[in-house]
């Protein structure tokens, strides 16, 4: 990343004022000042970061903590009440969808309106119209008017255009949750092609996945204090354990992350974790999994309980011996406890195997959904198993606990533990696999020429 500043946000803050009725609002500017009929709705306080130019950042929260206010500020669609804000580059959003669209306009009209708006002649978005219009992939439908396309039309068409003014910096406000998987899946593409061009990129996502794949840092807002600011895989993590938190606890875990908050320079590189200890005579390739006592995660996230407790968890062979050095192509048991401290019903348990940038792999839960165990008594101790076959190459990985149960009407977790257990796949000799999962892949090849000569 380079050290240049593409977006600097200073003590930045946006206050909206609420009126109960339209006659309050009339009588605040009929009365200039002199008396105040509304209330103030503070959506964003002191929030400050950097972000360097050619960084890929996410930002986090639940709904209202002021996210969509953030972008729209930095875009310059509303103004600040306090703070600063200095960008460099031209910009391209995709905020509230079809934002910016004449829905009397044709798909045609709007895309050449947008450009100019983002900065191009219209010669240059001539050039560029095929390749807007090939992306958008809405086929005839570019020559009628906006007000007809479904959602997911009108945002093809936003996107199209924002990636192909030759932006510097390009903000997204949730817009690529709409859309079918082949279309998310394109964009997303794009998006890489576009950080490895160098575009700086901000954008709200409530996937942890995607923040934790795609970006280089993240940033953590609440009821629009800015609680933390990290790598990606520690601040999902915090939003999670936030979100999941039972309400009379929420205050205090928000206060324990924003005591915890260590930002981290847009100029620095993001460290990588240190997990574990590096294996001394055993880190070579070998035929025997075994159990390595220094091998314990750094990076464990606890969520509340709301009335069982995970305990013990640990992995085992099939034969019933611990190990936490496994061997690629092998079946080990995954176990823990769980005690319930009031009684619960439709009870799941699970489990996910993560990479250490956080990115899920795959696990399993106990029982579908709707179809757990159906009633727990307060006090019941049980023990959960999982089989799994280790297809993964060398590496380290982590995995997580969980066990759900119905909160009210609702299925919600009853507690859950991240990056409790940390485990290595050790070197193989002769292993010609490749990425992160082994599939088995095995080459065949023929000379061709010399089968096409007999």
């Amino acid at each position: 990343m380079s050290s240049e500043v593409a977006i600097k946000v200073e003590n930045l803050s946006k206050c909206f004022h609420i009126y109960d009725t339209p006659r309050d609002r009339l009588m605040q500017m009929l009365m200039r000042g002199r008396k105040t009929f509304y209330k103030e709705f503070w959506a964003l306080q002191n929030v400050s970061f950097e972000v360097g130019r050619g960084e890929t950042v996410g930002i986090v929260g639940r709904n209202g903590s002021g996210k969509s206010t953030l972008l729209q500020l930095i875009c310059g669609t509303l103004n600040p009440t306090g703070g600063k804000i200095d960008t460099h580059g031209r910009i391209a959003a995709l905020l509230e969808l079809g934002s910016g669209f004449n829905p009397e306009f044709s798909g045609r009209e709007n895309v050449y309106m947008n450009a100019a708006v983002l900065g191009l002649s219209r010669d240059e978005t001539a050039a560029r119209f095929s390749e807007i219009e090939a992306f958008a992939e809405i086929g005839d439908f570019i020559d009628q008017p906006v007000k007809t396309y479904s959602s997911g039309m009108m945002i093809r068409l936003a996107f199209a255009v924002a990636i192909n003014v030759d932006a510097q910096i390009l903000i997204i406000d949730e817009a690529l949750a709409v859309g079918d998987e082949l279309f998310q899946r394109k964009c997303y593409g794009r998006i890489e092609a576009l950080k490895k061009a160098g575009a700086t990129i901000l954008f709200v996502s409530h996937s942890g996945g995607t923040i934790i794949e795609f970006c280089d840092r993240a940033i953590l807002l609440d009821s629009g204090e800015q609680l933390a600011l990290g790598r990606p895989k520690d601040i999902v993590g915090k939003y999670q354990r936030l979100i999941y938190a039972p309400a009379e606890k929420r205050e205090a875990i928000r206060e324990e992350i924003r005591i915890g908050q260590l930002p981290v320079p847009a100029s620095e590189p993001v460290p990588i974790e240190m997990s574990a200890p590096v294996l001394s005579d055993r880190q070579g390739a070998t035929d025997s999994e075994f159990f390595d006592p220094h091998l314990k995660p750094q990076s464990t996230i606890e969520y509340e309980s709301t009335g069982a407790r995970i305990d013990a968890p640990e992995i085992f062979t099939l034969a019933g011996e611990r190990a936490n050095c496994l061997i690629r192509g092998r079946s080990y048991l995954y176990r823990y406890r769980v005690h319930f401290d009031r009684a619960a019903t439709n009870v799941r348990f699970g489990m996910m195997i993560k990479t250490t940038s956080g990115f899920e792999l795959g696990g399993a839960a106990s029982r579908t959904a709707g179809a757990g165990i159906a009633h727990v008594m307060r006090g019941q101790l049980m023990e959960v198993e999982f089989r799994f076959d280790c297809n993964l190459n060398e590496g380290t990985y982590f995995l997580n606990a969980g066990v759900t149960g119905m909160v009210g009407e609702e299925e919600a977790f009853l507690h859950r533990i991240m990056d409790v257990c940390l485990f290595k796949v050790m070197p193989s000799e002769n292993n010609t696999a490749t990425g992160v999962i082994n599939f088995n892949c095995v080459a065949e090849y023929t000379d061709a020429v010399r089968s096409l000569q007999a």
